[in-house]
């Protein structure tokens, strides 16, 4: 897998809103916070515009997000918020030049369509917070730039008592389980096989979970993996009459007949503590009493 550039004092960094619209305002403190990192702030052109939900419409936010792929003088790209939107531009762009000069993609829930693809093109990615969140937790933020300009990142966190055990390493991979459901049977889609994924998910119904994990069971992207890394399922919704399950029991049930490490809580995705993760880059995880990950 390409790694892009690590970035240094003095580098540019793209700001794009593919998908949900944002007001000035609301990232201010990110902006802030970059030029204290030493970088440039480059704001794509239509940036804070509005079409409905969106940022713009699908040819401005793809315009927007196409420019920023081909300027040589941005380094790294995030994205500012999430919400819906990445998949309808995805098409559109050309990563012809992208992939002979990367640079880091950055973002998470809705960005796991760019992730999904440009793991597909052989380029490196980081899932991490994005500006609308950058005031909701120091440590994110303070990950992200270590990651950015590539000081080491490991991780360690507590058990959970539904994890799994063992060791296992990968080329780690993965992201919103509802994005990557969405992506099933497109030239975005993963191979997921030898490889640690990580999923998380927000504000779906239990039996949504259910049934995209049995697509991914079905589809055989449960069956060869590595290791199992679950991030926050944050705000899961039931109904009436109880599923029955939680997320994290499905999510076993789906993989019970396979024996590879599987662990819970790993702090990233729709929470407060949204850790950064290389996306395509080997790593080991341990799961144990404390559970391990190391980039």
């Amino acid at each position: 897998m390409l790694q892009p550039p690590f970035l240094k004092k003095g580098d540019t960094i793209g700001l794009v809103a593919p998908a949900r619209k944002i007001a000035p305002e609301e990232i201010a403190f990110a902006v802030d916070t970059f030029k204290q990192w030493g970088l440039q702030v480059k704001e794509s052109k239509h940036l804070f515009g509005a079409c409905n939900q969106f940022s713009g419409t699908d040819e401005k936010r793809a315009a927007d997000m196409q420019e920023m792929l081909d300027d040589a003088s941005v380094s790294a790209i995030i994205s500012v918020r999430g919400g819906y939107g990445c998949m309808r531009i995805i098409d559109r762009l050309d990563f012809s030049r992208f992939v002979h000069h990367p640079k880091w993609i950055i973002g998470y829930s809705d960005v796991t369509v760019f992730h999904s693809h440009l793991h597909n093109l052989g380029v490196q990615t980081l899932h991490a917070t994005m500006p609308f969140n950058f005031a909701q937790d120091v440590e994110s933020v303070t990950q992200l730039r270590r990651a950015l300009f590539g000081e080491a990142i490991h991780y360690s966190w507590p058990a959970n008592a539904l994890n799994r055990p063992g060791t296992a390493n990968g080329q780690f991979i993965g992201g919103n389980l509802s994005l990557l459901y969405a992506l099933c049977g497109s030239q975005s889609d993963i191979d997921t096989r030898g490889k640690i994924l990580f999923l998380e998910d927000l504000d779906e119904y239990l039996y949504h979970i259910d049934r995209m994990l049995l697509n991914l069971r079905r589809s055989g992207k449960l069956q060869h993996l590595s290791a199992l890394i679950i991030g926050g399922m944050t705000s899961m919704k039931d109904n009436t009459i109880p599923f029955g399950k939680t997320a994290e029991e499905i999510i076993l049930d789906a993989v019970k007949d396979y024996d590879y490490p599987v662990c819970f809580d790993f702090p990233a995705g729709h929470v407060v503590r949204n850790l950064p993760l290389i996306l395509g880059k080997d790593v080991k995880v341990e799961v144990s009493s404390a559970c391990l990950l190391r980039f």
